[in-house]
């Protein structure tokens, strides 16, 4: 399969160790749960190609870790992402009262356009939430954030979070809200026949999807 893209998108799964976050990454890329998974050391990264529209877009995620040691190594990859997934673990009231840090973290120090998603991991797991669905919606309301509930386990919602992330990236493009070409944007172009402009965003698609992961 070609490796071609029109798009090359760099994306963060940030939150508290213990979240699921390997998990999620490891769900998108390889389509399956990762069983027996340990805490992050540093980063973790994988890479996607994945139909958004008429187009093909590369999502180059970092994962990174959740425990306070590696915050300053952490920290170092949040320059020119332009999406990032705030994971919290629904089972977890612990994880959900850190939110704030991390998202602070990822306001301050990555693109200025990053578009922020919230998820709720480990839907599975409902029966034994302590953070409900209306107060993690809130959370993500005041804080200008989407909001959606995922499980790495069964799958829901997980390819959604990182769909959603990419589509509204590429439709602020396409209105001339984001400048691809703008220093730390963490937007590539994959192809110079798309640097016309926001006009050629939705031109002809290009390549098969293919994907790659060392995670």
């Amino acid at each position: 399969m070609s490796d071609a893209y029109d798009f090359l998108l760099k994306f963060l799964i940030i939150g508290a160790a213990g979240t699921g976050k390997s998990c999620l990454l490891h769900r998108f890329i390889e389509g399956k749960f990762k069983h027996n998974s340990s805490h992050t050391i540093g980063v973790e990264f994988g890479s996607k190609i994945v139909p958004i529209g008429n187009h093909k877009v590369k999502l180059q995620v970092w994962d990174t870790a959740g425990q306070e040691r590696f915050r300053s190594v952490t920290r170092s990859y949040y320059r020119g992402a332009a999406g990032a997934l705030l994971v919290f673990d629904i089972t977890s009231r612990e994880s959900f009262g850190t939110l704030g840090n991390w998202l602070s973290d990822a306001q301050t120090l990555a693109s200025p356009d990053i578009f922020i998603l919230m998820v709720g991991h480990k839907s599975d797991l409902s029966a034994e939430r302590q953070v409900s669905y209306e107060e993690a919606s809130r959370f993500a309301q005041e804080n200008g954030l989407v909001y959606l509930e995922a499980s790495a386990l069964s799958g829901e919602n997980v390819d959604e979070a990182f769909f959603k992330c990419a589509r509204t990236i590429l439709t602020k493009i396409e209105a001339g809200e984001i400048d691809p070409e703008k220093t730390n944007s963490g937007i590539q172009y994959g192809s110079s026949s798309l640097r016309g402009g926001p006009g050629n965003l939705y031109g002809p698609a290009t390549t098969p999807a293919s994907s790659s992961c060392s995670c």
